[in-house]
């Protein structure tokens, strides 16, 4: 789908099928302890609400920064949100719980995405998997870098 139409139409039925059914699966998931090795959960702050926006992520923590691959660019949600505040907190599976850390998000246009994914997925099946799942969907590939407080 190389159009503007063509990419409008992915992206919506991408996020229709994200939003109304993987993320809530994938939430609740997270919230018991599990699949904490391949996802982790972004909070950000709406935009045009205000409120709370959580979304399962691949999780991309190394050490103090948690790398975050966008598939539609600055067209997506979260990262619209991103652009107007910043501040996020990440929250990353330890032992049966969520445990937050507040972060400070850059988007990274430049960086080269795929090179990224593939770094953060060697000896890593989920992330990898999810990683297909994701070059399936993506109209607008990104890197989002996390620096995350201690």
């Amino acid at each position: 789908m190389g159009s503007d139409r063509g990419r409008s139409l992915k992206r919506r039925l991408s996020r229709a099928v994200e939003t109304r059914l993987v993320n809530r699966v994938v939430r609740a998931l997270l919230a018991r302890g599990r699949l904490g090795r391949t996802y982790a959960v972004l909070e950000t702050i709406g935009a045009k609400s205000g409120q709370a926006r959580r979304t399962p992520v691949a999780n991309g923590l190394q050490r103090e920064t948690f790398w975050l691959l966008c598939a539609h660019g600055d067209s997506a949600h979260y990262a619209r949100n991103i652009a107007a505040n910043p501040h996020v907190r990440i929250g990353v599976v330890e032992g049966r719980s969520l445990r937050w850390r507040d972060g400070v998000a850059v988007p990274l246009p430049d960086d080269d995405a795929r090179a990224r994914q593939r770094e953060l997925g060697r000896g890593r099946l989920g992330y990898k998997l999810d990683g297909v799942l994701l070059r399936a969907v993506a109209t607008d590939l990104m890197t989002i870098r996390i620096d995350l407080e201690r």
